[in-house]
Parts: C-alpha cells; structure tokens; sequence
C-alpha cells in the first residue's frame, strides 16, 4: 500500500514486470501512455477492484472478461502502487470475498478465487463499498485511492448505495464505475445518476466517475479502456486536495 501521493516514475519498473508478470508487460505500456496523456505520471495511489459475483455476471467469468480487467487494472497499479498487488472485493447479495491479485499469480487468480465461492446472489453495492472502506481505513494509508468498481446492473437497493457514496467523498477514495452489458439497457440509469450526483449539496467533492464497456468487455481497447480509467481521476485529486480531503 502507498504512503505517499506523488513521486517520479512508475511504482513498479518495467524490469520488476518482465520479471514478475511478463504476461502484463503490454497492458502495463498501454497504462503508461494514459497515465501520461491524463498528466498522471508519477502519482502515487492505491488501486481497489471491485467485482459483482451477481448471477447475472455468470458468462463474463466463463469467458474471462472478469479476469482480462483484473489483469488490466494490475497493470495499471503496477504504476501507481508499488506493492504488486490489488485488494479484490467480490460481491452479490452479501460480501463473498476480500482478497487480492498480485503480479506474481495473477494468472487464472479470478477462476481459483469464484471456484471457492458459492451461490452467485443479487447486487447490493453498499456493503462492497463498506468492505472497501474499512480495507483502506484499516490499512493506515493516507494516499488517495482509485476504485475500479465493476457491475452489470443496478443495486437491489439505491438508497444505500447512493448514501454510502456520499459517505465515502469525505475520504480520499475515488471510484470508478464499469458497466459490462447492453449499452442500451436501463441497468446503468442508477449509475448515471450516482455520476451526477450534486456538489456539494449532496457530497463535497465529485467522486464518481462511470463507463460502459459494452456486452464484450474483452473488445475494448486496453488504450481505451485505460483512457476511461483514469479519465476522471485527476479533476477528483485536485478537488480532494483542495478541500482537504487528500493531503
């Protein structure tokens, strides 16, 4: 876990990666581009995936589109966190796992952790929200943090979700919400609008951000998808920072 929010260079070299996870070495050059283009080389942060483990998800982990994101947003961390690893939240109805990936098993990680869980329930964002907050708080850390938020519907219950958001924008956490389906279905309505959510009636600092990677997630360039990643995060650091939110 990262103490500190900026630095030079990535977290992790490229060496470290051809080493550890030759696998990610592409996807960790196409994380640099973005980073760049977004003015975030060298930013330090702590990187979160959240997976939704609802019945609905069944297929994208069949056909590995659960596990090509984990891997992209290792990649990702590679250069903002340097301890090789990201803190993995699974959930349905309940929360059905806290675990992480790490560069140096990252390979059939997503398969081994579902094949040790049960019955894939509904979708309750609150309580992987909850789970992801005291993660962070327990970890000590006062670096921001970047949550990559993935789902494919909207939650059995939006009163809690959108108040646990709320909550959470007075921590340094900012999460970046993924939708895997159809790009026309009224699943991702919630999702919009909790992107919209007002400053700061509602919360101090914008600390959202959503996109929709489409029925095949797996299509999506890694350039793009990147890009989508980290699009939003650095308005939110600067906003964090200047209400004291960041350090």
């Amino acid at each position: 876990m990262v103490g500190s929010s900026a630095a030079t260079g990535p977290a992790i070299s490229l060496r470290k990666i051809e080493e550890t996870a030759p696998a990610l070495v592409d996807l960790y050059r196409s994380a640099a581009v973005s980073l760049t283009k977004s003015g975030m080389s060298g930013v330090r942060a702590a990187v979160y995936l959240v997976l939704d483990h609802s019945g609905s998800m069944r297929e994208y982990y069949k056909d590995g589109s659960v596990q090509a994101l984990a891997d992209r947003v290792l990649g990702l961390s590679a250069h903002l966190d340097d301890d090789g690893r990201v803190p993995v939240v699974i959930f349905s109805t309940d929360v059905d796992a806290v675990t992480d990936v790490a560069l140096d098993n990252h390979q059939g990680r997503i398969d081994a952790i579902v094949a040790g869980l049960g019955h894939m329930g509904k979708t309750s964002y609150h309580l992987a929200m909850d789970a992801v907050i005291d993660h962070y708080l327990d970890s000590g850390s006062t670096a921001p943090a970047l949550v990559v938020f993935q789902t494919d519907g909207g939650p059995i219950s939006k009163l809690a979700a959108e108040r646990y958001l709320c909550k959470a924008a007075k921590l340094p956490l900012f999460w970046q919400f993924i939708g895997f389906g159809n790009k026309r279905s009224s699943q991702f309505d919630f999702l919009h609008r909790l992107d919209d959510l007002a400053v700061p009636a509602k919360r101090p600092v914008d600390n959202t951000g959503f996109f929709h990677a489409g029925s095949d997630p797996r299509r999506v360039p890694d350039a793009e998808l990147y890009d989508r990643l980290v699009a939003e995060f650095p308005q939110w650091l600067a906003a964090a920072r200047a209400q004291g939110i960041v350090g």
